[in-house]
């Protein structure tokens, strides 16, 4: 296989998930970043440049590519702005495919910047598969929780006692290499993994694995925000946070489903598996 896919948002943690799914399908890879000299260099890997508030950027990104896949940036309320000229510029140059990372439940909202995203996707004649992942379970060993449980053993959100089926990146990364190579074209998934998770049994689990007690410490809704903003979230980006554990404490993020089977047709990782690979980032 010698097709050629741009991923954009490369350097991230789900962007490497896929250049790594798809080179092990074989596919070529365009791997985007505004920074592409800190993407390492791989066979089959092209590190490109592609700045979202660059609009020079993506014509050269795009080039002689047939799929794309699109990522938002994390939180951002002005995804829209950004994502929907990538969309028109793929289209003009003949891009046979986008699979775009949207997030579960933004279709129950019309009003959500990744829901007028996916409509813009749909809307734009490109065959389009839409991925709407739940939580990342990278979250907790890579990404922004990863320094609360290091530096002080706790985990500190306002997610009450609402459950979430958190999923892998790399399970996502095989439903978008999938994707791609089986031309699921006008398909929406629902991923998820395949427990539903509060966070208290989410630090549970990470004590018996590593021998160190890790606890969760429910915060007020304004305390969180008053730390984020207090870390230099930018202030869309604090209302997003907002509005997403809102989502887990009124329990919408608890759903499970077997879409991650039904489309690579193996099961996706379990909290507990992914916890045992990666128990040396807390320790």
């Amino acid at each position: 296989m010698t097709d050629t896919i741009l991923v954009t948002g490369a350097t991230g943690n789900l962007g490497r998930s896929v250049v790594q799914a798809l080179r092990t399908t074989g596919f070529r890879v365009k791997a985007a970043s505004r920074h592409p000299e800190t993407i390492p260099s791989a066979e089959n890997v092209e590190a490109v440049r592609m700045d979202y508030d660059d609009p020079s950027t993506l014509a050269p990104a795009l080039a002689k590519v047939k799929g794309v896949f699109l990522i938002a940036p994390p939180m951002d309320p002005e995804a829209p702005a950004k994502l929907e000229p990538v969309i028109e510029k793929a289209r003009t140059l003949g891009v046979e495919h986008i699979v775009f990372n949207s997030a579960l439940g933004a279709d129950q909202n019309e009003q959500s910047p990744l829901r007028i995203v996916e409509r813009a996707l749909i809307a734009s004649g490109v065959n389009y598969t839409i991925l709407r992942p739940n939580f990342f379970m990278e979250n907790f060993s890579a990404g922004f929780v990863s320094p609360m449980i290091k530096s002080q053993g706790s985990i500190f959100l306002a997610a009450g006692e609402g459950k979430t089926s958190f999923i892998s990146t790399k399970d996502i990364a095989e439903v978008a290499a999938t994707a791609f190579a089986k031309k699921l074209f006008g398909k929406e998934y629902n991923l998820t993994g395949p427990d539903a998770l509060d966070h208290t049994e989410v630090a549970r689990i990470i004590s018996r694995a590593i021998g160190k007690k890790v606890t969760y410490q429910p915060l007020s809704e304004e305390a969180m925000l008053q730390g984020a903003r207090q870390a230099g979230m930018p202030e869309g980006a604090v209302q997003y946070m907002r509005a997403l554990y809102a989502a887990v404490r009124a329990g919408y993020t608890a759903a499970v489903t077997d879409d991650v089977r039904l489309v690579t047709g193996s099961e996706p990782t379990s909290f507990q598996a992914f916890v045992e690979m990666n128990k040396a980032c807390w320790q």
